[in-house]
């Protein structure tokens, strides 16, 4: 009986904890869905006009609070990029540690070029809020303004090869769980090429414009509502793992998540 109690006891906080995984890395990933889009086409794609410096310029500096709401809201996606990767370890590492881990780490790398993306961002603002409008108007300052922003963008498209590979191996990852249907391992699979096409295609094709990622998100989305349905009712039982690599499943057993 004690050992009965022991294990039901064991198995309801492995539930707790992967329902609280579930839950961190479902509102992590509701923000960054509302925060990435403002920053990116709220505020990047209304003031920065590509090939013109001059008038990305004026832009900014005619309207510095909302570069700047767009520089923080990036800063706060980058931090709930680790939050979520913390969760989404929790969640998956009893199906595989070892790839689960690479898993949260390729993400957290990704977070960590992105904030270095980012502060190229940060350095357009230092420049035009401590600019005069005669330096505003002037070649050199409106030339660092837009290789800033250039920067900024070849840094986020580096960034964006590592968190394919994040895709790749979270796609694996939920197609050998019991918690996730296969078609959502799919449609990772799929926003992982659409982000490697176009961050490939903007650092190596002269001229690229597509924008694949703009069609392929579909599985982050209903990743979304999958991870609050696991927060709700609780993960399932999955492969047990006792070494770094998956071990055959243990029916009798419950892993933690």
């Amino acid at each position: 009986m004690a050992n009965r109690s022991s294990t039901a006891a064991g198995r309801t906080a492995r539930s707790r904890e992967g329902r609280t995984a579930a839950l961190a890395a479902a509102i992590g990933l509701l923000l960054m869905a509302i925060l990435a889009p403002f920053a990116q086409f709220g505020v990047l794609g209304q003031l920065v006009v590509p090939a013109d410096a001059a008038t990305t310029t004026r832009n900014i500096a005619a309207s510095p609070g909302l570069f700047l709401a767009g520089v923080a809201a990036f800063m706060v996606v980058a931090i709930l990029d680790v939050v979520v990767a913390w969760a989404m370890y929790g969640l998956l590492r009893g199906v595989d540690r070892r790839l689960a881990r690479f898993m949260g780490l390729s993400r957290g790398l990704y977070a960590v070029v992105f904030a270095y993306a980012i502060l190229s961002l940060a350095q357009v603002a230092q420049l035009v809020g401590g600019s005069s409008t005669a330096d505003l108007a002037s070649s050199a300052v409106q030339s660092q303004v837009a290789s800033l922003a250039a920067s900024f963008g070849s840094r986020w498209d580096i960034a964006l090869v590592v968190f394919a590979g994040h895709l790749i191996g979270l796609g694996t990852l939920l197609l050998r769980s019991v918690d996730f249907p296969r078609f959502l391992s799919a449609l990772v699979f799929v926003a992982a090429a659409g982000y490697l096409a176009d961050a490939l295609g903007r650092l190596f094709v002269p001229g690229y414009t597509l924008t694949v990622s703009m069609f392929t998100f579909i599985g982050e989305a209903l990743l979304i509502v999958w991870l609050f349905r696991i927060a709700i009712t609780g993960p399932r039982r999955t492969p047990a793992v006792t070494h770094a690599s998956a071990a055959p499943v243990q029916p009798t057993k419950a892993v933690a998540s």
